[in-house]
């Protein structure tokens, strides 16, 4: 059998596309096979089977730092998803195991460790996650997108920690800012907002929007990325009915016109995923960022936003100050120095690089 690489991840489009990323700088210079351990019922099966990358899916339980009495059969699920993944990594024998974060990744590299695989982990955001703390035990190597996320972890761990950025699509760094406007039909000469709720979308960004168009489209062409769950196409009763002459185009989900959209927009607003910042990061594009509250959250994405403000990259709108959102979003446009401002600051955080970078750790491991 060829020798083998497992990749591990899912739960969301952030914890699988940074790996795909790792994976696209890899796969021309590795010449054994790649598999990936997910979740049974999550979205990354679907992402993976449109790649052709064998899947092989585990049962996974979310890890909560809180008392549920889904703890308790949730723990099991964890048992049993680790007893899955012996299995594989038995008939696999990879030459390592990388993970990109999510619960499902907690049994794969536990048992990685018990069979004496090596293992690398990535985080994403600022402050490490539970499931990344918990991988930072068994992994080798923990690699992380900013270089303060050191600091969260435990001493002991700290000696493994490298900063190598955050890995983005090449695709994404492609896009044709002519072909971005060309595809939703927005004039050359009109400011481009781009609204993304995330994979999954965001229903607060999407009622925030709907309330103010009249207004946003008076002053700028938008691009809405809804969510698959929320996605109302204009023409339905409320603001959105006839939008779409106005200067408006609304989609359940962005894929492949994503970074002809990005590349042509001026502003994006958007949730604060780790994923979507590095990736703003990475192009130079300036952002008005609309946390998850605590209540919805472990608080990862009010940090991340915390540290691109404070350094100069984007504004950040809190969702209980929301009604000042349009306000916000129509006064940057307007002024066209503070965005290039903006844009510099962000793309200095970038690392463009780091998806190869990342690939050139795990394949010098692996040999």
């Amino acid at each position: 059998m060829a020798e083998c690489i497992v990749f591990t991840g899912g739960g969301t489009a952030g914890h699988v596309f940074p790996a795909l990323a790792v994976l696209d700088e890899l796969a021309p210079r590795w010449g054994g096979r790649v598999v990936w351990i997910g979740s049974s019922s999550g979205m990354e099966r679907e992402i993976l089977r449109r790649r052709a990358i064998p899947y092989y899916g585990i049962p996974t339980g979310k890890l909560r730092r809180y008392f549920s009495l889904a703890n308790f059969l949730d723990l099991f699920r964890v048992l049993f998803g680790f007893f899955a993944s012996l299995a594989v990594l038995f008939r696999e024998r990879p030459r390592l195991v990388f993970s990109k974060g999510g619960y499902v990744t907690v049994p794969p590299l536990a048992a990685a460790r018990l069979l004496g695989i090596p293992s690398f982990t990535h985080e994403s955001d600022l402050n490490p996650g539970l499931a990344t703390r918990i991988n930072a035990r068994s992994a080798e190597r923990v690699l992380v997108s900013f270089a303060q996320s050191a600091g969260y972890l435990r001493p002991a761990l700290r000696a493994k920690v490298l900063h190598t950025g955050n890995p983005v699509r090449r695709a994404l760094l492609g896009g044709n800012p002519a072909a971005g406007r060309a595809r939703v039909g927005c004039p050359a000469e009109r400011p481009l907002l781009l609204v993304l709720g995330g994979s999954l979308g965001s229903a607060f960004i999407n009622d925030a929007v709907e309330r103010g168009l009249p207004e946003l489209t008076s002053r700028c062409f938008v691009v809405h990325q809804m969510g698959s769950a929320h996605y109302r196409p204009a023409g339905r009763p409320g603001n959105y009915a006839g939008a779409a002459a106005l200067g408006y185009h609304a989609v359940a989900f962005l894929d492949e016109e994503l970074p002809d959209l990005l590349a042509a927009c001026d502003l994006v607003l958007c949730r604060a995923g780790a994923n979507t910042l590095w990736e703003l990061a990475a192009l130079g594009k300036p952002a008005v960022l609309v946390p998850l509250g605590s209540g919805a959250s472990r608080g990862d994405q009010q940090e991340n936003a915390r540290y691109f403000a404070g350094q100069g990259a984007a504004l950040v709108v809190p969702e209980e100050e929301g009604g000042r959102l349009v306000a916000e979003v129509l006064g940057l446009l307007a002024d066209r120095s503070r965005l290039a401002e903006m844009g510099r600051r962000v793309r200095e955080l970038g690392r463009p690089e780091a998806a190869a970078r990342i690939a050139e750790l795990v394949l010098e491991r692996a040999r």
